[in-house]
């Protein structure tokens, strides 16, 4: 069978593993307090340009999304995010749990504009019973999209740029940023990121790490009291230095950016297959996510040798897949099925 189902399906990276394995034995301080977590977070600090930032370690993304929002928003707020955003679909409810309504924008190919948000918040101040309704405070995007696709620096910008002018926050969700970072078609950094954004992540469960997501709070007075309400919400990895050692072997050497370059390359060798053996795309993606439109008997053909997601049904029948690879993918895998079509 060959895997294409998602990005987290491996391991790590030996790299991790080795220098988890030197220091097995060894006591060290908990919850992120030790000498690893502490050199890691300067890592961050040094590869985002923000000596100020303050950095903590998270276990998974969706725990970091909702922790992250409920504690940048108040009781009677909600976040603006495309509907196809991850917090919308793929989570469970887990913001609308916490108490804070999903505020859908309009998206084209996964993205939405400074010129929605503005829409949106101009329609909110012009509703007379607006005191009845639940008042935007924040915008959430992930760099990569959930359709693989990229904000190029200048739609950041405005959108940061219009977020400022109505007071809401920016956050991004960075679960695949390694991958972002790797596109030939990127031209946003984790400078970039940490100018333009409130709050953002690194992520490792996608992008070659066991598990983990690094936090980067840009501005630390909104969220002042973060640890405790990591604590409360379980988000406190006990055996912290295992996320400490993690990103900083992944920060260090060019490794981050070098891994989701190796995952893009194979995507778009994949992606240029398709079309050359002419299916259709959904879009065309710059990433390490793809999306593949076939019949569903193209689809059930191919599933018996390999495994891959449905994202979506057309009106027409036909369906959207999903091929995913990763800092792992064998290359000898995308060689196979560009054989197999």
């Amino acid at each position: 069978m060959l895997r294409f189902a998602c990005d987290y399906q491996e391991g790590c990276i030996p790299e991790i593993l080795e220098r988890l394995n030197d220091v097995n034995l060894e006591a060290s301080p908990g919850y992120g307090e030790d000498e690893y977590c502490r050199r890691a977070r300067d890592v961050v600090r040094e590869a985002v340009g923000n000596p100020e930032a303050r950095v903590m370690f998270f276990i998974g993304g969706t725990q970091t999304n909702s922790i992250v929002i409920h504690g940048l928003l108040r009781s009677y707020e909600g976040v603006l995010s495309a509907e196809t955003g991850h917090v919308c679909g793929h989570e469970a409810g887990a913001v609308e749990a916490k108490g804070h309504k999903v505020l859908v924008l309009p998206q084209k190919e996964g993205k939405i504009t400074a010129e929605s948000i503005r829409r949106y918040m101009n329609g909110w101040r012009a509703d007379e019973s607006r005191t009845h309704i639940v008042k935007p405070g924040m915008v959430y995007v992930s760099q990569p999209t959930e359709y693989g696709t990229l904000y190029s620096k200048a739609e950041l910008e405005a959108i940061s740029a219009v977020c400022r002018e109505e007071n809401l926050y920016l956050y991004v969700d960075g679960a695949r940023l390694a991958y972002a970072l790797g596109s030939p078609e990127n031209d946003v950094t984790l400078k970039d990121l940490a100018r333009l954004a409130d709050v953002f992540y690194i992520g490792g469960t996608k992008c070659g790490a066991l598990l983990g997501e690094a936090v980067v709070v840009n501005r630390p007075d909104v969220l002042p009291e973060f640890f405790t309400l990591m604590k409360q919400q379980g988000a406190v990895l006990a055996k912290g230095r295992l996320l400490g050692i993690s990103f900083e072997t992944l920060l260090t050497d060019g490794r981050y950016e070098a891994l989701g370059r190796r995952a893009v390359a194979l995507a778009q060798r994949l992606q240029d297959a398709f079309v050359e053996h002419g299916y259709e795309l959904a879009m065309r993606s710059p990433t390490n996510q793809i999306f593949v439109v076939m019949t569903k008997k193209e689809r059930d053909r191919l599933r018996q040798w390999a495994a891959f997601e449905t994202w979506e049904t057309r009106p027409d029948g036909r369906v959207v897949c999903r091929f995913v690879t990763s800092w792992a993918t064998p290359e000898a895998a995308v060689e196979e099925i560009t054989k197999r079509l």
